[in-house]
């Protein structure tokens, strides 16, 4: 099923949930809303599903305005963070609670309805826990049995609120693979709300990256790393190191440093923000006459297959000059013939730069 929404407005008293959002779903896709919290992603999901609905715009589901109908109206499978399960009830009876509750002239005959859940049940491997209640279940076998009862009742989109985020790591990151394996299998068109960037990059088809009730950017997983629209979206995937100053020629004045900006045109005397990966980054011990922002060593992590080395240095504008932190990445084998120690002054140099525009002071980016 085709999902749409058009211009959608959302404000809970004074505060803007939602700026005048519109977005296409693609039939069948894996979509992550993602963002920091407040951002409105949930909010939205919240508006497609019927659950809450909007101050002004559309949600359109197979090209028909669907705005004003209520959520079984919609024919909607949600999944909520916190599994909402009943505790009274086993397994089996909360994945055909769905089924069970329909008018009569829309239920099942039992036998059916049995044939059904038994079918989920097998699909997310739990079959042996039909008999179960929930407090006998671990955090990931009651995610899947959510997500097992929000399909039961055959949902032309699946809706799911930060799935995963009740759990620990590990079991994230099994039950997102698993996740996508089962989205591969039944192709349903999916939407599902996270702030964690590697779940929405490893999870989604496509990503809609959301701050402050507005979208930053859509796209692939490695379309919006790599190519980052705005920097909030560069900030906000994976770590960055930024770089603000003003443009000298071929280089970018940081402070009292000359960086390179290697190749990148820019007019001369422009502020921008310049950002760099950590894995982008090159050190060099320093000299008088090197070019790179000068940095000291605070910190070196020899851990696992990448060591991290993090660092501080100064940056100024208009006058003024803060502390500022960096984060490079190299691998161990390199890290070993470079002789590096905490406290050590370096240059660091970024032969790869994504430019911004600053924005003016006192101005939100």
């Amino acid at each position: 099923m085709s999902i749409a929404v058009k211009n959608i407005e959302k404000s809970f008293g004074s505060f803007r949930a939602l700026d005048n959002v519109s977005l296409e779903f693609p039939t069948g896709k894996l979509v992550a809303l993602l963002g920091p919290s407040g951002c409105g992603k949930t909010t939205l999901l919240r508006i497609i599903a019927g659950l809450e609905f909007a101050d002004g715009g559309q949600v359109m589901l197979d090209g028909e305005n669907a705005s004003d109908r209520n959520v079984r109206e919609r024919q909607v499978g949600f999944v909520f963070q916190h599994y909402a399960l009943f505790r009274h009830m086993t397994v089996f009876e909360n994945v055909a609670f769905g089924l069970r509750v329909r008018k009569r002239r829309d239920r099942r005959p039992e036998a059916d309805i049995r044939k059904r859940v038994n079918e989920l049940l097998e699909l997310v491997q739990l079959a042996w826990l039909r008999d179960h209640v929930p407090a006998q279940l671990s955090g990931g076998q009651r995610q899947r049995i959510a997500l097992a009862r929000a399909l039961a009742v055959d949902p032309r989109v699946l809706l799911l609120d930060e799935p995963f985020g009740a759990l620990d790591a590990k079991v994230r990151k099994e039950l997102r693979r698993w996740l996508r394996k089962l989205h591969e299998d039944l192709h349903i068109s999916s939407i599902f709300v996270t702030h964690d960037q590697e779940e929405a990059m490893e999870v989604a088809d496509e990503i809609v990256v959301m701050n402050q009730g507005r979208v930053e950017q859509i796209g692939k997983p490695a379309d919006v790393y790599d190519r980052p629209a705005t920097p909030f979206v560069y900030g906000f995937l994976g770590a960055a190191n930024v770089f603000e100053g003003q443009v000298e020629g071929s280089d970018l004045r940081v402070g009292e440093d000359l960086l390179p900006l290697g190749g990148k045109e820019a007019p001369d005397g422009a502020t921008f923000k310049a950002f760099s990966r950590p894995h982008e980054i090159e050190i060099e011990p320093d000299s008088r006459d090197s070019l790179g922002v000068k940095a000291r060593i605070n910190r070196i992590l020899n851990v696992g297959g990448m060591a991290r080395v993090e660092l501080s240095g100064t940056q100024g504008r208009n006058g003024s000059t803060a502390t500022h932190l960096y984060e490079v990445e190299l691998p161990r084998e390199q890290l070993g013939t470079m002789s590096l120690e905490e406290g050590q002054i370096v240059r660091l140099h970024a032969p790869r730069l994504a430019l911004f525009p600053s924005a003016p002071p006192g101005t939100v980016q």
